[in-house]
């Protein structure tokens, strides 16, 4: 039977657990040809490696390597790998990210928080920059980027993840435009509160360097389940697939928004809607602030 993904291959980064390896498996379930993975992490890449080979049908191939998406060099060799062995990346899933430090700005570790930036940001500007030649010659691709609520909402105690998380759909916006008339569409996913290794991080910090509120709401999350990985699995496969053709710059949630019915309101789409935006007093029915 015929999947939204067949024939199509896909670079998948921070894909040796929790959603990354989510999204690999429905990517393979979708019928892609072959998907190459990415981890820093050896032996959680090869575990990761085992089962997908194991869930992959003859036809499919599965490639791994370990790489930190944060330096060039790594990067390079990994999209050199995946462009050899799968013949051609047609999507881009750049999952690969860290909380960083736990704590106020003027507490957090700074090299710890530059560091979270430099896995956030540029691990996904870095991974999109090395693809974009090769999509601009095919005149098609997908670039798709894990936000997460750090790019709609202050998170206290987490300023190094929502200031990068941030900075990555603004980035997304604008690689969009730049890309447009390569056909490459390019979007931005928050998956929902997901109990992954990322909230037993926030529990383990505790409300001393999380605050009460964000500690508590992490709480509550690990207490109700949190989101589905498979949802937000899905929605990346919805944007790897020619049904999303021609949707691009937006911000998706994977819980909250209609996704599934986007095809059919593409023209409403070519607007600001799911789009990082200043909210100005007449947004709020206010009559202040207007020149």
């Amino acid at each position: 039977m015929s999947g939204p993904l067949d024939g199509r291959t896909a670079l998948i980064t921070g894909a040796t657990q929790g959603l990354g390896l989510e999204i690999a498996r429905a990517y393979l379930e979708a019928g892609v040809a072959g998907i190459c993975i990415c981890g820093r992490d050896g032996e959680a890449l090869r575990r990761a490696e085992r089962e997908l080979r194991e869930r992959a049908t003859p036809g499919q191939k599965v490639l791994g390597e370990v790489a930190d998406v944060s330096q060039p060099d790594d990067v390079q060799r990994l999209v050199g790998l995946a462009l050899a062995e799968l013949g051609e990346v047609v999507i881009l899933v750049s999952n690969a990210g860290v909380y960083g430090p736990k704590g106020t700005v003027e507490r957090a570790d700074w090299s710890e928080w530059k560091r979270a930036v430099e896995i956030n940001l540029f691990g996904s500007v870095l991974t999109a920059r090395e693809l974009i030649p090769h999509f601009a010659a095919r005149g098609y691709g997908k670039i798709v980027q894990l936000s997460g609520g750090g790019a709609t909402a202050p998170m206290p105690g987490l300023s190094a993840y929502a200031a990068s998380k941030a900075a990555v759909v603004r980035c997304a916006e604008t690689l969009a435009q730049e890309l447009r008339e390569h056909c490459v569409d390019v979007n931005a996913v928050a998956p929902g509160a997901l109990n992954t290794r990322m909230l037993d991080e926030l529990l383990h910090a505790g409300p001393e360097l999380l605050g009460d509120a964000v500690y508590a709401r992490a709480l509550e999350q690990q207490r109700n389940g949190g989101s589905s990985p498979e949802q937000g699995a899905k929605l990346v496969v919805f944007l790897g697939s020619a049904a999303s053709d021609g949707i691009t710059g937006k911000l998706l949630s994977a819980v909250w928004d209609p996704w599934p019915e986007l095809p059919g309101r593409r023209a409403d789409l070519d607007s600001d809607v799911y789009t990082l935006r200043r909210v100005v007093p007449g947004d709020r029915g206010l009559d202040w602030g207007e020149v």
